[in-house]
């Protein structure tokens, strides 16, 4: 920014107050997610707009201003203050960038996305990493490497640690207990108790499902599992495994799963708005590999490889890179040279940090426009995997015969022939400053008649894959400060060095993504593995064994148990006799099997005063269902529920019986009629790929329930499933509780329905008594949790 912002009035001593006491903060304070959103969006973009004038690198110093740094930042400049946490309109920054009195920068004004970049950043306290106050280094950083890897744990080597040693070995069902039980042991807590047989059954079901069970699956279940308790405990374990075995081999179990793994692959059917609208029509069919392959419980190391280069390994799996290819794909926003570089360095940004965090948990998308701050990715490692990327293209591969093809793309050149003969004749008009002749007219409005009439009759377009594919062989020059048309030094396409060491092999096949792929799936990596046994651990039982399941570098959360974090890795990758051999399904098989898994939710006040965040797992922690498994459950429990596996996505989730993965869903959340549903519900918004799901409490849930036509419909449907199922009211609501939350009602809870039922139903309502009393059954608590 290069004016002295004299014209910006200066904030009051109050506002003064306020901004020093936030400076007193620290990066220990600010959630990691907003350090992130910092280091990749808010950095980069001071860097490109703001640095060449306001930071000690500038050949003079505008206005005494430098946002550099974040007591740079709150001190303000000549002007006063840059900045008031929380408060984007009080801010002379944000005031500046809208060219509100001053023109900031005065090269052109920010495009609004950018400006929302900077207001979102306000509004969150103007989060800043705990750093020195003092510029990026003028010469590159020196890393020793050995010493970095030593020095943080999940850069270290993967090692099997042995198994503790425990006192109360016989509660331990498999290795994972001996683990947990020892940091219980050593924090001078115990278990507790098992979960009753059918708080678990629902459990196991929702986790590896995401339905509920039958209410005869419940029964079946308790009948066998309750006779442990008179000495017969090998039948208990037997039911309960090959309750596990039937789960696993159950097609909704890659459903279950794959929605888990599309939060990751930030899937959309496309409409990203502004710079990034194009539709992915076909998107649906990278959705429908996925399930599959979790189905066929597909190596994750394959999985991992398909999805970056299956283009390249099997032309069959090209699919899988919808991985890459249901991005954002950005335009530029007008036709200048700097727009177009800078919308494609978008697009391959988001490639890198989709492969990165997802699949690693490292944030070296951070390093776009300078060496990470705080973890050892130096900016010419991230341009090293940029250059991949660069030389990737999105490509449409048509599931069609040639003749298909062929005579889809000849009706569209008419289409085109004709444009181009209107657009050129108007063109010749515009020159020579006239109007349009008499015959020109005609002509005009005929063309325009035959295009309308094409368009009408043209065919519909064949089916395509959205995938990827190279284009491409050559380096990339390092962006300086992130502006693709500074070039730095070319950076070689090969693997991170934190990884890989300090001369990693250089990516030679193509666009360098098949070697990419196998050096993320290389067993002595030691993100890959972790990254992917936290994130199964998160989603059974609410937390990671690292709760920053996107960030393992220094910002991010120390592992709670970081030797069973390892052993876990181990087992993953491991080939010999009693390993997983990078398998989902024995993964998910260790977890659920062990005595943790197995735990009651029951708080402990003794507990709660030592662990009340339960990070060494004494407990089950009870958990709210995602809004996927919620409204199957609901159609479950109606009997409505469509299982057919697979196909093309539904517009309005809300009106059809299919399951809630196949719900339509925008890049931007504003396209489809399924988006508004889903983001009622605390969907992850998928412009970029996601560490895990968010719970929220928030009064239009609760007017969904008692309002929408949805809702309606299942209260009706509950009403005539029961009266279906049996006889008189005190039977229909024993059948509702046990097809809704697995148990039986309670006396009270029974005498209560029947004194609803046998009231006189209001005159004003649309429903009878007894939906109106299935509304307020499936609009309970106990329908959005477990336990």
């Amino acid at each position: 920014m290069q004016s002295t912002c004299r014209s910006i009035r200066r904030l009051s001593a109050f506002v003064l107050a306020l901004v020093a006491a936030s400076a007193a903060a620290t990066a220990a304070e600010i959630p990691s997610e907003h350090l992130e959103f910092f280091e990749k969006q808010v950095r980069p973009l001071l860097a490109e707009h703001c640095y060449e004038c306001h930071s000690t690198q500038a050949k003079s110093l505008k206005g005494g201003l430098r946002l550099d740094s974040r007591d740079a930042v709150l001190k303000g400049g000549d002007s006063g203050e840059a900045v008031v946490p929380q408060k984007p309109d009080e801010s002379n920054l944000i005031q500046a960038i809208r060219w509100q009195g001053s023109e900031m920068p005065p090269t052109g004004k920010l495009p609004a996305d950018k400006i929302a970049v900077l207001e979102r950043w306000v509004e969150l306290g103007a989060p800043w990493p705990d750093e020195p106050d003092q510029p990026a280094p003028a010469v590159a950083k020196t890393y020793d490497w050995p010493a970095l890897r030593a020095g943080h744990w999940a850069w270290r080597p993967v090692v099997r640690p042995p198994l503790p040693p425990v006192a109360a070995a016989k509660w331990s069902r498999n290795e994972i207990d001996r683990f947990v039980l020892a940091r219980l042991e050593a924090a001078g807590l115990h278990p507790s108790p098992p979960a009753e047989p059918a708080t678990l059954i629902r459990r196991l079901y929702f986790d590896l499902t995401g339905l509920p069970p039958t209410p005869e699956e419940v029964k079946a279940f308790v009948s066998v599992a309750g006779k442990s308790r008179s000495g017969s405990s090998k039948s208990a374990e037997a039911a309960y495994a090959a309750v596990v075995e039937r789960l696993l081999e159950s097609p909704a179990y890659g459903e279950r799963w794959g929605r888990y793994w599309l939060d990751v692959a930030r899937y959309s059917e496309g409409y990203g708005g502004f710079v990034d609208s194009a539709a992915l029509p076909n998107a649906w069919r990278y959705r429908d590999w996925v399930v599959a392959a979790i189905n066929a419980d597909m190596p994750y190391d394959e999985f991992v490889r398909y999805q970056l280069a299956g283009d390249s390994i099997d032309k069959q799996h090209a699919v899988a890179t919808g991985f890459l290819a249901l991005g954002p794909t950005y335009i530029a926003d007008g036709g200048v040279e700097e727009a177009i570089a800078l919308a494609k360095l978008e697009t391959i940004d988001d490639r890198v940090d989709t492969v990165t965090r997802g699949l690693m948990g490292m944030t070296v998308s951070c390093a776009r426009c300078h060496d990470h701050r705080f973890d050892p990715y130096p900016q010419a490692d991230y341009y090293s995997l940029a250059g991949v990327f660069n030389n990737t293209k999105n490509e449409e591969i048509p599931l069609a015969s040639p003749e298909e093809v062929k005579a889809y793309q000849d009706y569209q050149k008419k289409i085109k022939a004709l444009d181009s003969e209107s657009s050129k004749l108007r063109g010749i008009v515009r020159k020579e400053n006239r109007d349009l002749t008499k015959e020109e007219s005609a002509r005009v409005a005929e063309l325009k008649k035959q295009i309308a009439d094409l368009k009408r009759d043209a065919p519909e377009k064949y089916p395509v894959l959205h995938a990827v594919a190279d284009s491409g062989s050559s380096d990339m020059p390092l962006a300086i400060r992130g502006n693709p048309l500074r070039h730095g030094p070319v950076s070689p396409r090969r693997f991170l060095k934190i990884v890989a060491g300090d001369e990693p092999p250089l990516f030679t096949r193509g666009s360098g993504r098949l070697d990419l792929a196998d050096a993320i799936v290389d067993p002595k990596n030691p993100l890959t593995a972790r990254v992917i046994v936290n994130r199964v651990w998160q989603h059974h039982f609410g937390f990671g064994l690292v709760r920053t399941a996107s960030n393992f570098g220094t910002l991010g959360e120390q592992p709670s148990h970081p030797e069973l974090l390892d052993w876990l890795a181990s087992k993953f990758v491991g080939r010999k006799q009693g390993d997983f051999a990078w398998s989902l399904k024995r993964l998910h098989r260790a977890i659920v099997l062990s005595a943790t898994y197995r735990m009651s939710s029951a708080p402990s006040d003794e507990a709660l005063a030592i662990d009340g965040d339960n990070r060494l797992l004494w407990r089950m922690n009870p958990r709210r269902l995602d809004v996927e498994a919620w409204r199957d459950s609901l159609l479950a429990a109606t009997g409505e529920l469509d299982s057919t596996v697979g196909g093309p996505s539904v517009s309005d989730i809300a009106k059809s019986n299919r399951r809630t993965l196949y719900a339509a869903i925008s890049r931007n959340g504003d396209k489809f009629d399924s988006d508004t549903f889903l983001r009622l519900f605390d969907f992850p918004v998928p412009r970029a790929t996601s560490e895990g799901r968010t719970s929220s409490i928030v009064p239009q849930q609760s007017l969904f329930m008692m309002n929408s036509p949805f809702m309606i419909a299942r209260a009706k449907a509950m009403a005539e499933r029961v009266a279906k199922d049996a006889k008189h009211d005190k039977a229909r609501i024993d059948r509702a509780y046990w097809l809704l939350y697995g148990r039986a009602a309670t006396d009270e809870e029974r005498q209560l329905g029947v004194a609803f039922l046998g009231a006189q139903a209001a005159t004003d309502s649309e429903l009878s008594r007894w939906q109106q009393y299935a509304q307020v059954l499936l609009s309970a608590s106990e329908m959005m949790y477990i336990n």
